[in-house]
């Protein structure tokens, strides 16, 4: 998750919100003024004074009508925690701190909107802004529980259902309370780590990326056992809403948002909300302390070839066209990887070498029937073990085509640099390389790649950096990491061995996600890929294949994928007419690195 944000000032005076009856949670009334009247209005009839309402922070945000909601807010007397959106208006800076991923679109779209709000929001409006309590703590029942935006220890951290317990109790345990109410992430959830509580309402003025156009809020109540929690949808004018923010000329992605019910970009989703995407949530009603009811064992994960655990049909995707053909050269390799994701070694010749005549067959056989066909992939193993890949990486170039070459760039390279270099004079930049560089530290390269295997890679790349190829650099991404931070790792590498790469350009150091040794990912059910599509979500089976020849076999095959070169269930035969056809996104790597970890083989490379 991002880093960036201001921390919670936890020495401050905390303010106390003292309740006997309910109290209504929500957050993120995001300048939507219709939501906003409609929760006044369902509170009303829910008996629920302004005087027992908590709103968890981001006031304004995304909607048409910034000012309004805010004199809402206040003329109601909503007892209100600051969230990074009013501490970024009231310090008159220049986004919104939400804490997105550089570069990705919802940083993008912020801008706009925030620029909008900046503009419509007055002075009086500003000074309620800086005015508002960063935490307020609410006594209800016998329980303390405290209230906060994103969470104690950042005013922007998102925070999810599927944070792990050990995050969410050190969390927790900073407050000194029982439990935590936050907001920010935009999805209801209520937790419970041992006796402590997480509780999430929700947000009010955007879906909840459930495929519905409802927002959501919760409604606590105290009784002799403890909290009666119930998460509660919230209807409203969604429509005129919409329309409102086309007339500010507001970006058309939220408001198409507010009608479709699903997020314009799912970046700061982990995997498990990812996978929920589309599927519309259900009220809920919680208690805590929990009694200790036990949970029935889930069903396996990826069990089941047509369904998911959860009983839904699993995501199937059609190919839209060969746009990358795939050969797979052998899995001989100089060097053995720790994390390899299809196990290449120096004695691994589970796949044998591709001949040149298997190769110039599947190639005629492509230029025959796809004309869309752009690119031809070489990977391995190694490519430059085989004595043919220099051959056939010439041949794919003659023919017209991009040539996109996996390498450790180490001596089985280095011994046709000539020859490469030759071919990136006659051909320039449809001469693609990607370099396997695990880590911008020789240590941190070398846990994965071997003792004595950087510096032969950093070798291979100053030959090829002046060679006019378009030259790239492939690195692992651990779960977890500051993208930007490890960005900026490689950009300091780059610089000093003098390397004209952008490690922030993403299509010049492309990050892949690590699967060996993680747990299995949420399963990708036809509602969620759906969703995600509709995003703008791609895999690679959509638009590719892979040439693989499995030793024992009489000639090569087609396969789904580069991540699956032996499961039968993404085994297409051997003809490439008969491979394109839909492939079922039931495996964990389908899932990890191309649904959630939004990885491509295929990325481009310049």
């Amino acid at each position: 998750m991002p880093d960036g944000g201001a921390r919670q000032d936890m020495a401050a005076p905390v303010p106390l919100l003292v309740a006997e009856g309910p109290v209504l949670v929500f957050g993120g009334g995001y300048s939507n003024r219709e939501a906003t009247e409609a929760l006044l209005a369902e509170a009303e009839r829910l008996g629920i004074p302004p005087a027992r309402m908590i709103c968890t922070g981001d006031v304004v945000a995304y909607g048409a009508d910034p000012q309004a909601v805010v004199d809402l807010i206040r003329a109601a007397g909503i007892a209100t925690v600051m969230g990074n959106c009013e501490e970024q208006l009231a310090a008159g800076a220049e986004d919104c701190g939400c804490g997105f991923t550089p570069g990705s679109r919802c940083e993008r779209l912020s801008a706009a909107w925030f620029t909008y709000a900046s503009a419509h929001v007055d002075d009086a409006a500003r000074r309620w802004m800086a005015g508002l309590p960063r935490r307020l703590d609410l006594v209800i029942g016998e329980h303390r529980l405290a209230v906060v935006h994103g969470a104690p220890s950042r005013i922007n951290r998102f925070v999810f259902a599927s944070h792990p317990d050990a995050d969410l109790a050190r969390e927790i345990a900073a407050t000194g309370t029982e439990g935590v109410i936050g907001g920010h992430c935009g999805v209801p959830f209520t937790r419970v780590i041992a006796d402590r509580l997480w509780h999430n309402a929700g947000v009010i003025g955007l879906p909840a990326n459930d495929g519905t156009p409802r927002g959501w809020f919760s409604l606590l109540t105290p009784g002799r056992d403890g909290l009666e929690i119930r998460h509660l949808p919230l209807a409203y004018d969604h429509r005129r809403a919409a329309a409102a923010m086309r007339r500010a000329g507001l970006p058309e992605d939220y408001a198409e948002t507010l009608e479709s019910g699903i997020w314009p970009n799912v970046d700061i989703l982990p995997p498990a909300e990812q996978a929920l995407s589309g599927a519309a949530l259900a009220a809920e009603t919680h208690h805590w302390p929990q009694t200790g009811a036990i949970a029935s064992a889930p069903r396996p994960a990826f069990a089941d070839p047509m369904r998911t655990a959860r009983g839904e049909p699993h995501a199937t995707v059609a190919p839209t066209g060969l746009e990358t053909l795939w050969f797979n050269t052998g899995t001989l390799c100089n060097i053995a990887c720790t994390d390899c994701y299809i196990e290449s070694s120096p004695r691994n010749d589970r796949l044998i070498y591709l001949a040149r005549a298997d190769f110039d067959r599947l190639l005629d056989e492509a230029a025959a029937h796809h004309p869309e066909l752009g690119e031809i992939g070489f990977t391995g193993g190694e490519p430059f073990l085989n004595p043919d890949t220099p051959g056939m990486i010439a041949a794919a170039l003659e023919r017209g085509y991009r040539a996109l070459v996996l390498t450790n760039a180490m001596r089985p390279l280095q011994r046709h640099g000539a020859f490469l270099c030759a071919l990136a004079a006659a051909h320039g930049a449809r001469l693609a390389i990607r370099v396997s560089l695990d880590h911008y530290t020789e240590a941190g390269h070398e846990r994965l790649r071997g003792a004595g295997s950087f510096a032969p890679t950093l070798a291979g790349l100053g030959m090829l950096a002046g060679s006019g190829a378009a030259l790239s650099i492939a690195a692992r991404f651990p779960a977890g990491e500051d993208e930007s931070a490890w960005r900026a790792g490689f950009a300091a590498l780059f610089a000093e061995r003098g390397l004209a790469l952008d490690a922030f350009d993403p299509a010049r150091l492309v990050l892949f996600p690590e699967l060996a040794n993680q747990p299995d990912p949420p399963e990708v059910s036809a509602t969620c890929w759906q969703t995600l599509a509709r995003r703008g979500r791609r895999v690679m089976c959509e638009t590719s294949r892979m040439v693989v020849h499995r030793r024992g076999e009489a000639v090569p095959r087609l396969v789904a994928c580069t991540l699956q070169p032996y499961a039968p269930d993404f085994d297409l035969g051997t003809d490439l007419a008969a491979a394109m056809r839909p492939v079922t996104l039931n495996h964990p790597h389908c899932a990890r690195f191309c649904v959630f970890g939004a990885a491509s083989c295929s990325a481009p490379a310049g």
